[in-house]
């Protein structure tokens, strides 16, 4: 409890006795009248008591100040040192830094460093001035200061008398904060320690593993098998990790995370030791690695480190995940993604989309913003199915692009398809209900589907994709069937399309959207292609794909030839081996076509490893990357954003200019070849 006014009570103290002397001398004068003998005898002990207090009061009052005084002073003092001898290091600063006062454990910690002692923003250069003059109550900052770390406390403090009003002393603008330091030097070491001792846990997979032995002599696939298992098991145990072998070609693996860092920088060395191994074997042997940390339990380090392989095979295998509670990191990706030979899956996920399809009333198809030929051919390859089991299907599109008018029109003005074939993105939200499913075809990355708002009304999601996983891929999906090894949405529907049902029939329109999806994506059949994309070709032919009439329809304008003419033209080859250019999209009706078909001809050069080619077109800058089998593009784009195939992959740019959207890739061209992913 504070006192206000210390001066006033001591006087109101003082004045107790003459207040009782005046009440007694009225007492006495009113026994007088009453009681005469009574106040007679009583007058003399009055005197002798206004003799007494009036002597007293003359005497002592000064000596009492000043003992109240000194015991006063002996407070402060005592007040004063413990603070001084405070064991946490404490001082007042003002609202520059200046350090007013500081008590003994704080002088000792800074000892003979004169600027650290006359500012605090000497000792703790992450502290700045405008951190005085918030509003904050209380500030917790780390810092450091020589070799050791400390949390500050920068508290608000004001200066003030017991009345409230502010001392002579200090000036009434000024500012002054309290500051606290707490050495958390221990604590952050056990910290780091504690963390360092944290489990990580990891999976391999052998990509290959049957193609591989089937390749290899019956004599020798044993030994094979051994050879990997052992360098397997040298690499983990070389990082202190342990390896348990649960499967053929599948192996788990622990270790503590501070070896982690090893196998980071040597950017998981074993994917290619692996590919070392030959025995007599055609074909290379390829892993893919997925390891999880960071998690609370050792249960979700586990679901980490399965996320991580999913994502490494959807994106194609040969390749590592690292997958943590706050971001996932790949490496490798180097191998061309090997063909499965079998169409067994394809046959599964036929089967599992017929049993789906037949328990709902209605198909609402759709594919990635700004539709091409093949996004447009797996839809109707989709309709398709759907409208067979007798179900009634909705092609969502947004946008029309010029590159997919001549192929819709053949929907669009025939009498075998319905006028509402293909909605809009708005229509379709409007017509879902609890018998609904919604395909998503040649797209997996939420945040370029045609119509965002369907993934969230929907409750039955399908994902049928070509292209390879990034971070962001739909998550809630009943059924994902997502090949990176296929050469395009189009052959993946082709194939489920021959498992779906009997007497399905694939008519004209249809089958050469869906031919034209395959010609585009693969360049003609020269890019991404297998024994696969030739039969899903063929069994197009044999529905009726006309190849002429497709020719016909993906003949270029002039203006486009033009367009894409002068880029050509006017090419920048970076670091001998990167071929850079831009389209104008002025006067073009689709220019992030142009785009595309520029960068593949530009691989056409003698000695380009990878094509770029950047288009400003809605105000959003489009990046369409290219390459044969020299570098990941898709690597390359996901540095920016983006993501895609191997060899054909893209990325946006909503800010910025042209040039220093290209000043990016080629900043992160400079660092894949600084890590080692490209030369």
């Amino acid at each position: 409890m504070s006192i206000k006014n210390p001066k006033s009570l001591i006087e109101r103290y003082f004045s107790w006795p003459f207040i009782l002397i005046m009440i007694i001398v009225i007492a006495n004068i009113i026994l007088a009248f009453t009681v005469p003998y009574a106040a007679f005898v009583l007058s003399p002990f009055i005197v002798i008591y206004i003799a007494a207090a009036t002597y007293i009061y003359v005497t002592r009052k000064t000596k009492l100040h000043a003992a109240l005084q000194a015991y006063a002073m002996g407070a402060s003092d005592v007040h004063s040192e413990l603070f001084n001898e405070m064991p946490t290091p404490y001082c007042m600063v003002d609202e520059n830094g200046y350090v007013l006062w500081g008590n003994r454990r704080f002088e000792e910690i800074v000892g003979n460093d004169r600027a650290a002692a006359s500012n605090i923003m000497q000792m703790f250069p992450n502290i700045h001035e405008d951190m005085f003059l918030r509003d904050d109550v209380t500030l917790e900052i780390h810092s450091d200061y020589q070799g050791r770390k400390y949390l500050v406390d920068l508290i608000r403090t004001k200066v003030t008398t017991e009345n409230g009003n502010m001392p002579s002393l200090y000036d009434p603008e000024m500012k002054t904060i309290a500051v606290y330091l707490r050495d958390e030097t221990e604590e952050t070491q056990l910290r780091f320690a504690l963390d360092r001792e944290h489990i990580v846990i990891g999976l391999i997979y052998i990509d290959n593993y049957e193609e591989v032995l089937e390749q290899t002599e019956e004599v020798r696939r044993s030994l094979l098998t051994a050879l990997i298992d052992r360098k397997i098991n040298r690499y983990i145990s070389s990082v202190s990790g342990l390896t348990k072998k649960i499967e053929k070609d599948k192996y788990f693996f622990i270790l503590k995370e501070q070896f982690l860092s090893k196998m980071l920088d040597d950017r998981f060395s074993i994917m290619e030791e692996v590919k070392q191994v030959n025995i007599g074997n055609e074909l290379a042997v390829t892993i893919s690695i997925g390891l999880g940390y960071g998690a609370e339990t050792y249960a979700q380090n586990y679901e980490y480190a399965r996320t991580s392989m999913d994502m490494a095979l959807g994106r194609g295998g040969d390749q590592a995940v690292v997958k943590s509670n706050e971001s996932i990191t790949y490496f490798g990706g180097k191998a061309q993604t090997q063909e499965k030979v079998t169409r067994v899956k394809a046959r599964v996920k036929a089967q599992a989309f017929k049993e789906l399809l037949e328990s709902r009333d209605k198909v609402i198809i759709m594919g990635h913003a700004n539709s091409d030929v093949d996004c447009l051919g797996a839809s109707v390859g989709v309709y398709r199915m759907a409208t067979t089991l007798g179900k009634r299907a909705y092609i969502v599109e947004n946008t029309i692009t010029s590159t997919i008018l001549p192929l819709k029109e053949r929907f669009l003005q025939n009498d075998d398809y319905p006028e509402d074939m293909f909605i809009t993105g708005p229509q379709a939200v409007q017509m879902v209900d609890n018998n609904t499913v919604l395909v998503v075809v040649d797209c997996n990355r939420p945040s370029i589907i045609d119509e965002p708002e369907l993934l969230k009304v929907c409750k039955t999601i399908v994902v049928f994709d070509h292209h390879r996983q990034a971070s962001e891929s739909i998550q809630n999906a009943v059924l994902s069937y997502c090949e990176p090894y296929a050469s395009s949405a189009c052959e993946m529907i082709a194939e489920m399309m021959q498992y779906i049902g009997d007497g399905i029939k694939v008519k004209g329109p249809e089958a050469d959207a869906m031919y034209g999806g395959i010609v585009i994506d693969t360049q003609e059949f020269t890019n991404q292609t297998g024994v696969r994309t030739f039969e899903a070709a063929a069994y197009l032919r044999r529905c009726g794909a006309d190849i002429t009439r497709i020719r016909k329809v993906f003949r270029e304008n002039f203006k486009d030839y033009q367009a894409k003419a002068m880029a050509i033209s006017n090419a920048e080859i970076y670091r001998n081996s990167y071929a850079f250019s831009t389209i104008e999209s002025k006067g073009l009706e689709s220019p992030t076509v142009v785009c595309a078909q520029t960068a593949n001809e530009l691989l056409n050069i003698r000695g380009i490893k990878a094509s770029i080619v950047l288009t400003l077109y809605n105000d959003i800058i489009y990046v369409s990357a290219r390459s044969i089998d020299e570098m990941n593009v898709q690597v390359l784009m996901e540095k920016l954003g983006g993501g895609g195939h191997r060899t054909i992959a893209g990325a946006q740019f909503r800010e910025g200019s042209i040039p220093e959207a290209m000043d990016s890739v080629k900043a992160a061209i400079d660092e894949m070849i600084k890590e080692g992913e490209a030369s």
